[in-house]
């Protein structure tokens, strides 16, 4: 996916109803010893860093239960949609663990230390009218017969995405993702540097041509 430049947009979705991801299977991890647990939540967190690193937006379709890695999946996730019925939770401290891979560091910066601290501390569960209210998701929905609601506003979201131009949005994202971990004027100088290799595009010559022109752009990502 990384390297296929035709990949827009990147659509998680689950093939179990009612579950996206359910999270670590306590069973197995009862038969590993502590290097062994250490290595499994080492390679999962570093599965995380991936997805978060894809160079193109990706869309986590929450249509059922999202709980500790499961959220942490969702979290790596540039935006997530979420059906109202569904759960979410990093509840890990309800089995006398943390989050490992990512939660304590990708839920505070999507809803604030404060939120971060109360539903970890916890292990709350909420609802996706929850999670939409304290801005965890960016959409919720009501669940419809087939249990693929969120799938189906995921797959509209990602409709209006495609359009755009494909250089420029992996470039607003890769601006967003880095500028966010530094200071205002460290960011301002990785928008710039962001900027500056999008010029030359012929897809920044096409927008104009379109905008000069009255007529819908015709962007091929180059």
């Amino acid at each position: 996916l990384r390297f296929d430049e035709k990949v827009r947009v990147v659509v998680f979705k689950s093939e179990v109803k009612g579950v996206f991801c359910a999270g670590a299977d306590l069973k197995e991890r009862a038969k590993m010893d502590d290097a062994e647990v250490e290595h499994f939540v080492k390679r999962l967190r570093s599965l995380m860093d991936e997805i978060a690193s894809l160079p193109v937006p990706t869309i986590a379709a929450i249509d059922g239960y999202a709980l500790g890695g499961g959220l942490e999946l969702a979290l790596a996730c540039d935006l997530r949609v979420a059906a109202s019925s569904a759960k979410m939770g990093l509840i890990e401290t309800t089995r006398g663990l943390l989050p490992g891979a990512g939660g304590t560091q990708r839920l505070p910066r999507c809803v604030g230390m404060g939120l971060a601290k109360e539903l970890i501390f916890t292990g709350r569960q909420i609802d996706g009218q929850e999670a939409f209210s304290m801005g965890l998701v960016n959409h919720t929905v009501p669940q419809n017969g087939d249990g693929d609601a969120a799938y189906q506003r995921a797959l509209a979201l990602a409709k209006e995405i495609l359009p755009q131009a494909p250089f420029a949005v992996r470039m607003g994202k890769l601006a967003i993702n880095r500028g966010m971990e530094v200071d205002i004027a460290s960011g301002m100088a990785i928008e710039g540097m962001c900027y500056a290799q999008n010029i030359p595009t012929r897809d920044r010559q096409e927008g104009m041509a379109a905008f000069r022109e009255k007529r819908p752009p015709q962007f091929i990502g180059k």
